[in-house]
């Protein structure tokens, strides 16, 4: 969930970077006295993410501001859709316009992507969750994204689950150390409540993974039928994620081979912003 400590801080910063020292631009060319009403409308069809944020832009630039969201997050539109309406000062508008678009343009894009993942699997037992492969600065804000889209979230941080990947388990092995053994020794040190979750990359690493007890098991970057197979080597004794090779033209067939979940780093590090414009009349007091 997106907390308001966090919309406050990020978009403050991105106000700050945008205007340091004030737009000087409105501040030249439009009367102070001036007010706007500005519509938030699509250019294409999508899926909502972001309005908090869009608004927050607006308000903290000026508290005189005020921002009627049409849609919730998670809500499709279709071209044309009004999604906001703004009114307030005409400087302070403008001066916020960049910003609440630039938040609302990709958090949409993000979501409507997420959402055409979500379709390709539906009648599937999978799940589309995301990955760290986000915006530094801007996960929390991408990850609410990727949930208006109907998708899930995989760990937030490198502080909140254990995954092993490839180099972990190279330097846990080294020196020809068995791999169960060490695993063991992990799954050992860690809390009741803590996540175990060990990237294999062949078949033949299953087993000794299952025998350490872990929770999950990532098969990274196999074939569909190597992905059959391990789904009916782990035969439900660990949750599933599939990853590596996933787009949109994959995602499905992958779904069918009976994994719980599949990762997308696409949702947020190569998405492509929605066309969401503000239009603005001015007038003057």
């Amino acid at each position: 969930m997106l907390m308001d400590q966090h919309i406050r801080s990020i978009v403050g910063a991105a106000l700050l970077e945008d205007a340091p020292w004030g737009d000087i631009t409105s501040e030249t060319l439009i009367p102070a006295d001036a007010v706007a009403t500005a519509l938030l409308v699509a250019r294409e069809p999508g899926v909502f993410s972001g309005g908090a944020v869009f608004a927050a832009a607006m308000t903290l630039t000026s508290a005189d501001i005020s921002v009627s969201l049409a849609l919730g997050d998670g809500d499709a539109f279709d071209r044309g859709a009004v999604l906001a309406e703004v009114t307030g000062p005409a400087r302070a508008v403008l001066q916020a316009e960049r910003i609440g678009l630039n938040f609302v343009q990709r958090m949409s894009g993000i979501a409507t992507l997420t959402a055409r993942y979500v379709a390709e699997i539906a009648g599937t037992r999978a799940h589309i969750v995301d990955t760290r492969k986000t915006t530094p600065g801007l996960r929390q804000f991408e990850r609410h994204a990727v949930r208006s889209g109907g998708g899930k979230n995989h760990r937030f941080s490198l502080s909140d689950a254990v995954m092993a990947k490839d180099n972990h388990l190279a330097v846990l092995t080294a020196g020809g150390r068995d791999l169960t053994e060490a695993l063991r020794e992990v799954r050992l040190r860690l809390s009741h409540t803590t996540h175990l979750e060990v990237e294999v990359d062949r078949l033949d690493q299953i087993e000794p993974v299952l025998a350490a007890g872990v929770d999950t098991i990532m098969l990274d970057n196999f074939s569909l039928d190597e992905m059959r197979e391990g789904v009916a080597l782990i035969g439900g004794r660990a949750v599933v994620e599939a990853s590596g090779n996933v787009n949109l033209d994959t995602v499905g067939a992958i779904a069918r081979t009976g994994v719980d979940v599949i990762s997308v780093g696409a949702l947020t590090h190569s998405v492509r912003s929605l066309d969401i414009g503000l239009d603005i009349a001015l007038e003057s007091r």
